[in-house]
């Protein structure tokens, strides 16, 4: 299945393993409505696409996401004086939609966090599977500096580090690097050099190889609903999960691989 054409953002296959890189350095990688709409259809392809197991994303130039692009905000306002009185709505809630959709991708998100992880790329970063940061990348929440709201981020990022750090970052938009955002529990592994950085993603992504896939699968899956429905409804879906996960073609793999002392066939 071919990927999809793309203006905003690179593509890049490597066997079971999608890098997507944001690609409009002259603006930091400021979120634009195009690119909101072509990470949708490249999510819509790795749903389609089961083989791919994880989803590598990053940005050009030094910098992973600038947050919302400034021109979009222009057009929303030329379309409200022209009547539109849902043009900001529908451009705010749209992005919303797109960061929902990341979080929920099947394949692991793996998120590399360079330079400005701004307000937008602050909640793409709370959302991933697992986040890489350099040491002097640089976060925060802008919005309310700007006299608006961080709207549709708020709440992953409330999930991500819990409502009292997330009031503090949105209320003050302190701003803090790597290490802090390690120490916050945004990110999970800090980097100094980019060299150090490559290395932790190559050692990420082999371990991800080592998981079988659909068992990933259903396992994100899994731990998404916790917060969503009562106990005993996710423990009782578990349990069918894995009844199902033990007589599958995976589970049997690698039962035996286990007992016979040797990696699985989707290593």
């Amino acid at each position: 299945m071919t990927l999809p054409e793309t203006e905003t953002i690179t593509l890049n296959r490597d066997g079971s393993t999608l890098s997507v890189t944001l690609n409009r350095p002259q603006s930091r990688n400021a979120m634009s409505l195009t690119m909101v709409d072509e990470l949708m259809a490249v999510f819509d392809w790795v749903e389609a696409n089961p083989d791919v197991r994880a989803v590598v994303l990053r940005g050009a130039g030094g910098h992973f996401c600038a947050g919302g692009d400034i021109k979009d905000m222009a057009g929303a306002r030329q379309q409200a004086a022209a009547g539109d009185d849902q043009a900001f709505f529908t451009l705010n809630r749209r992005f919303g939609a797109m960061v929902s959709r990341a979080e929920r991708l099947p394949a692991v998100l793996v998120c590399m966090l360079e330079g400005a992880v701004l307000g937008g790329g602050f909640g793409l970063a709370c959302v991933s599977d697992v986040a890489l940061a350099a040491g002097d990348a640089r976060f925060g929440l802008p919005e309310t500096g700007l006299g608006v709201i961080p709207a549709q981020i708020a709440p992953f990022v409330v999930r991500r580090i819990g409502l009292t750090q997330a009031r503090r970052l949105a209320l003050t938009g302190g701003r803090f690097d790597g290490h802090g955002a390690q120490a916050l529990g945004v990110v999970h592994e800090v980097a100094d050099s980019t060299e150090e950085l490559e290395q932790r993603l190559r050692q990420v992504l082999e371990q991800i190889r080592r998981c079988a896939p659909h068992a990933n699968r259903v396992t994100k899956q899994l731990v998404l609903s916790v917060d969503e429905q009562p106990l005993d409804a996710v423990l009782d879906q578990a349990a069918r999960d894995f009844a199902d996960a033990v007589t599958s073609e995976e589970g049997q793999e690698g039962t035996l691989a286990f007992v016979q002392k040797r990696a699985p066939d989707w290593t």
